[in-house]
């Protein structure tokens, strides 16, 4: 069951060990002095493999955390310093349901951030909730998170919240939406090419009760789904005979980026070549869309962060385009979107933290997490909304999502440009939807 893929239980649990050695660490040790005791916040993102565009600003986001906090974060009468021990996951799920558990059991964090996909979210996730550590993660739809945890998630009557485990993000409901949205604007014949890899996502995506093909169907789309292919793939040809088939004007998907330069590429080959495509994942990131050329003009993604969103940071009180500044100023790269989640997850944490009778107790920063309430440099995250089902509500918080496309400038330079923000009005539009040429 998809519940129990990263159970790695070959050994004892913390809490297991813990309670062994209650009666002897009682005996030996005195009481510890919370204000020299260091608060350890682990923290497990795909830094390496087919992922690792969406780790690209971990290092400038976890250097300003360390900068922030090198005079410790005061709680209460205390001050603590704070250690952040970061682990990749290589972009391999069973790799990182190793590394959360090194973090839980040998550095004893008292906080997880985890951050990428549900192949990195969601076996972090469900080592924490074994171990009953408190965990906040971002960047995977909050269907593939959650309902792909459950036991059984054919099965939505045996759905049970998480007790330990939250998770921001936007939903198949958001994106869906949004693309919608966005090929509204271009005339096409309404047929839509899906590609849905066999992962946590292409699953979620392509799954047909919770999916994009009701959806799709509702609206009037005519759905082509050639099947579940695996990630790295080198031949699309499959794929690409049944789109050309189906007189495919539109290509959705959610694609890991070096599988959609193959299939995009092929596509172009064989002479395909559809006036939409929104694809999920693959076009998140500047450095993808430049590797197709001239052929990555007018592509189209969901946009979760830009500079142009109008949102601070509870850290230290910066604009989003102020973040993104930084970040160029001091890698030389463009901005990408996932600076403002990774940067939103040490907000979410530390106010957590911040607000626990005990930032040392699992059990309090748990419930810290569960009564969050903040704005943040991607909008205000707060658990309990109704804007999530009932059965999801108390683990998972919605941020607002909008979509563009990528416009090559110039210089051959993409930049990206909102033309769709329905779902999301406060944050602006810079264009209308333009077909591909």
């Amino acid at each position: 069951m998809a519940g129990q893929i990263y159970r790695m239980r070959g050994g004892p649990t913390r809490r297991e060990l813990l309670a062994g050695g209650a009666a002897l660490a009682a005996g030996l040790y005195a009481p510890a002095v919370h204000a020299a005791r260091s608060i350890k916040i682990g923290f497990v993102t795909p830094r390496t493999g087919p992922l690792a565009p969406f780790a690209e600003a971990d290092d400038f986001i976890i250097s300003s955390f360390r900068e922030t906090m090198k005079g410790g974060i005061k709680i209460g009468a205390n001050t603590y310093p704070v250690e952040v021990l970061v682990k990749d996951s290589q972009s391999n799920p069973n790799r990182a349901a190793e590394v959360a558990k090194e973090l839980i059991v040998s550095n004893e964090v008292n906080l997880m951030l985890v951050s990428s996909t549900p192949e990195t979210t969601n076996p972090v996730a469900t080592q924490c909730e074994i171990e009953e550590v408190p965990c906040i993660s971002t960047v995977a739809p909050w269907q593939p998170y959650f309902i792909g945890r459950q036991q059984d998630p054919a099965k939505p009557d045996s759905w049970k919240p998480f007790n330990s485990t939250f998770h921001f993000f936007w939903g198949l409901e958001d994106v869906i939406a949004v693309f919608t949205s966005m090929w509204g604007q271009v005339a096409t014949d309404k047929s839509v090419g899906g590609l849905f890899p066999n992962d946590g996502d292409g699953n979620a995506w392509g799954d047909k009760v919770v999916g994009f093909p009701p959806v799709l169907d509702k609206l009037g789309y005519k759905l082509t789904d050639p099947g579940r292919y695996q990630n790295l793939t080198d031949d699309f040809s499959a794929q690409i005979a049944a789109f050309q088939k189906a007189q495919c004007e539109i290509v959705t998907g959610v694609v890991i980026p070096p599988d959609f330069t193959t299939f995009w590429t092929q596509a172009a080959q064989k002479g395909f070549k559809p006036k939409v495509a929104s694809v999920g994942k693959a076009l998140l990131f500047p450095v993808a869309v430049e590797a197709l050329g001239k052929n990555g003009n007018n592509l189209s993604s969901e946009i979760w962060w830009t500079p142009a969103h109008p949102f601070k940071s509870s850290l230290n009180g910066q604009s989003a385009k102020q973040v993104a500044d930084a970040f160029e100023q001091a890698t030389k790269k463009q901005w990408t979107q996932p600076i403002g989640f990774a940067h939103a997850l040490f907000e979410v944490g530390v106010d957590a933290l911040k607000r626990a009778a005990d930032p040392t107790s699992n059990k309090a920063v748990i419930q810290s997490i569960a009564q969050t309430n903040l704005e943040t440099i991607v909008g205000k995250i707060q658990f309990g909304q109704d804007n999530v089902p009932p059965f999801a509500r108390k683990n998972v918080a919605k941020t607002p999502l909008v979509g563009g496309q990528w416009r090559i400038g110039g210089t051959g330079k993409y930049s990206l440009v909102i033309t769709d923000n329905k779902n999301a009005p406060a944050i602006p539009v810079g264009g209308k939807m333009e077909p591909i040429a």
